[in-house]
């Protein structure tokens, strides 16, 4: 994949049991099944990416993916349970109930810039051929990324320096980062998710990778920039997270507006990261009852410093149709946000008869939700907020009685 790798052989750092903390009590029962099978039959099987990263943090993965040797076909020929996904790629995915292991082969990505220089005389390249394990573990974002666990012998497998920088805790790319950005500008979102989520910092080159190639940003697939967006909220980080992408200069270019407000309202001191962090207290809070906010709440916080500068009517749909417009956010957030940001003015007087009816909309507990995370950040009164909430649950028991 990389120029290097054709001038000079590497050999990856292998971690043998005793030197890392993995353990197989901890790896979904599911994903063993596919490694050992997989394994059984002949096949490398690694359990690879973000999962093997939390393992060796002391984190409980959200997945668990297996990368190996066997061609989508063969997976499909081992499992039953599998179904295989993907046109330009095919992925396996490995069904057990509602739980999904994905399966994917080794590959190796064509497209990088060096390559299409290097084999431009040679025609028309794939976007993704199969490969070995070192040339998927190069072809991956970063390094913490690209390490692997190997079920055979429980040993972790490090082809690009991953080990090291979990240790050291930075988010560094595999190659050359200016080129790793313009290939996938989205990567930048991510170095920054990672960043604020793990509380890594990022390494030099590639912050001023980002710095340099920050509106490459405007190049990507919109719906990806829209979903990379709101996975910055979840794990209490938010306000770090929007912070870095406002140092970096990719909020102001995905969305000029909040950019311009921020710059306005004391930059990286904005009333706007006050808010993110009341969200992220929220967030936090939820995650340990199994939840986690809407996306509709998550957008209105963000954009509610705005919102309270212009504190008008219609001045909630004005502030939203700027992510609408910019992120293609789903129609049913940006209505259920601009429901959420009008609500403060009708729930900041006490319930009066021939005005609760609001209590019966389908977005109250919402509303309510984001009102306290509002009060909250200001440090202001909840008083009449607790006498919605009492007037809300009176009426619910009044009807099931």
């Amino acid at each position: 994949m990389f120029g290097f790798l054709k001038k000079k052989k590497v050999e990856p750092v292998v971690y043998e049991r005793q030197d890392h903390c993995i353990s197989r009590k901890n790896i979904d029962p599911d994903a063993l099944k596919v490694l050992y099978r997989l394994s059984s039959l002949g096949y490398t099987a690694y359990l690879v990416g973000g999962g093997v990263r939390d393992l060796l943090m002391g984190r409980t993965p959200k997945d668990f993916d297996v990368g190996t040797s066997a061609k989508p076909s063969e997976v499909k020929r081992a499992f039953r349970n599998c179904f295989l996904i993907g046109r330009r790629f095919r992925l396996a995915h490995v069904r057990f109930g509602d739980k999904v292991i994905e399966t994917a082969t080794f590959r190796r990505n064509s497209q990088t810039v060096g390559e299409i220089i290097e084999h431009a005389a040679e025609g028309p390249m794939e976007d993704n051929t199969f490969g070995t394990p070192q040339t998927d573990a190069f072809r991956r974002d970063f390094t913490i990324n690209g390490l692997f666990y190997n079920i055979k012998d429980f040993t972790v497998i490090d082809w690009v320096g991953g080990m090291k920088d979990i240790e050291r805790g930075i988010i560094r790319t595999i190659g050359d980062p200016g080129i790793r950005f313009q290939e996938d500008p989205v990567r930048m979102m991510r170095a920054i998710k990672f960043s604020s989520r793990l509380g890594f910092s990022i390494e030099k080159k590639t912050a001023a990778a980002m710095r340099k190639w920050h509106r490459s940003i405007l190049s990507a697939s919109v719906p990806r920039v829209c979903e990379e967006v709101f996975r910055l909220f979840p794990y209490g980080r938010s306000a770090e997270a929007f912070r870095q992408m406002y140092v970096c200069g990719m909020l102001s270019d995905l969305i000029p507006e909040l950019g311009r407000f921020l710059d306005g309202d004391g930059g990286e001191k904005s009333s706007t990261f006050k808010y993110l962090a009341m969200l992220d207290k929220y967030e936090v809070m939820m995650a340990g009852k199994g939840l986690e906010p809407t996306n509709a709440i998550r957008a209105a916080v963000l954009m509610t410093g705005m919102f309270r500068r212009e504190n008008k009517n219609g001045a909630g749909r004005k502030i939203m149709q700027y992510m609408l417009s910019a992120l293609k956010i789903p129609k049913a957030v940006y209505f259920t946000a601009v429901l959420l940001m009008e609500s403060m003015n009708r729930l900041a007087e006490p319930p009066r008869k021939g005005k609760q009816r609001f209590i019966y909309n389908r977005d109250f507990l919402d509303a309510l939700d984001y009102n306290r995370i509002v009060l909250k950040a200001e440090k202001r009164s909840e008083k009449t907020l607790d006498e919605w909430a009492d007037l809300y649950d009176t009426k619910r028991k009044e009807n099931k009685e």
